[in-house]
């Protein structure tokens, strides 16, 4: 995951931390008048995301498609919402080649994450005893416009590997555009920017599992995102599974890697390409590279790989954007 301070002792800041969405998120401003009017209006937009796409909520609009699509193919017609977050799953799918996929909902309650994380810690070890399907990305129709979405059979969607990130871009635009001053939206690790940047930039700490800072890095627009195999963990009789999973296999991602961050120009890019990492194991610097990813690779073993444009122990996070994140 990341946190974030600000950088320069005339900055003033305030900042306030709340759960939703199954995570901890934190608003950070540099009016501290508008703390308030800025959580108000974060809080009311995660619940608007949660009744739209969460797959642990009966009552949701995911749930609901989810419901239909056990007889066969399934379409329905959506919020503004929904459509929104599903719009950006599809867009982080097509730029990482189908390595973050939506349609991985199915496969992910097979492996044992088909609650709420605290629930599913509670039954104690996972026997799997199926490898569910993934019907792939491009069996999902979207009519954006129309606000119509379409799914094969079977069609689960889960939006965990891009809704917070799109959520943090969606809040961090919209606290810029309606409030003075400039915000950091961290929602579990998924981090952007909005409003007037502070001098000389935001302080982003790259944080680990067991809560240490392992690095600060220097952010004067640019999005960062963590995805971590260390944090949604839980027990199966074969061993630890996370909640990020190969939608080539159906199965969890190798743990290469405990943790994952990179930077990008948008919260959503750099969360498609730190899921997709954690997705490729150990081909994932030579891909982010390729891709022009800047980014941090924590290995489980303890070492650290980086990509160009990620930044030393003292230098500004890369403006440059990613192309494929």
């Amino acid at each position: 995951m990341s946190a974030a301070t600000t950088t320069g002792p005339a900055t003033p800041l305030a900042s306030a931390s709340f759960r939703a969405i199954g995570t901890t998120n934190t608003v950070l401003v540099t009016e501290p008048d508008v703390l308030d009017a800025a959580l108000a209006l974060t809080r009311s937009h995660l619940r608007a995301v949660d009744r739209a796409v969460s797959r642990f909520r009966d009552d949701s609009e995911v749930s609901r498609l989810a419901a239909r699509a056990r007889r066969g193919p399934a379409e329905a017609f959506v919020s503004p919402t929904f459509a929104d977050y599903l719009d950006a799953a599809l867009r982080a799918a097509r730029l990482t080649g189908g390595l973050v996929d939506p349609t991985i909902g199915s496969a992910l309650a097979a492996e044992g994450y088909d609650a709420d994380l605290d629930a599913v810690r509670a039954r104690g070890v996972f026997h799997q005893s199926v490898v569910a399907a993934v019907p792939r990305w491009h069996s999902v129709h979207l009519n954006v416009s129309a606000r119509r979405v379409s799914v094969a059979r079977g069609t689960l969607l889960d939006l965990g590997a891009s809704a917070k990130a799109h959520a943090a871009d969606t809040i961090a635009a919209m606290l810029g555009d309606r409030l003075p001053g400039g915000f950091l939206v961290n929602l579990g690790g998924d981090l952007a920017v909005g409003g007037l940047v502070p001098e000389p930039g935001w302080a982003v700490g790259i944080v680990d599992a067991a809560g240490h800072t392992v690095q600060v890095v220097e952010s004067t627009g640019q999005a960062v995102a963590t995805s971590s195999t260390r944090l949604r963990t839980w027990q199966s009789d074969d061993g630890p599974r996370h909640h990020i999973v190969d939608p080539r296999t159906g199965r969890t991602a190798p743990g290469v890697w405990a943790q994952v961050s990179c930077a990008g120009a948008s919260c959503l890019e750099a969360n498609a390409a730190s899921t997709a990492a954690i997705v490729l194991g150990a081909d994932a610097p030579d891909w982010l590279a390729q891709q022009g990813v800047p980014a941090r690779l924590d290995g489980v073993d303890g070492r650290v790989v980086t990509t160009p444009g990620w930044p030393g122990p003292t230098a500004p996070v890369s403006s440059r954007p990613s192309r494929a994140a």
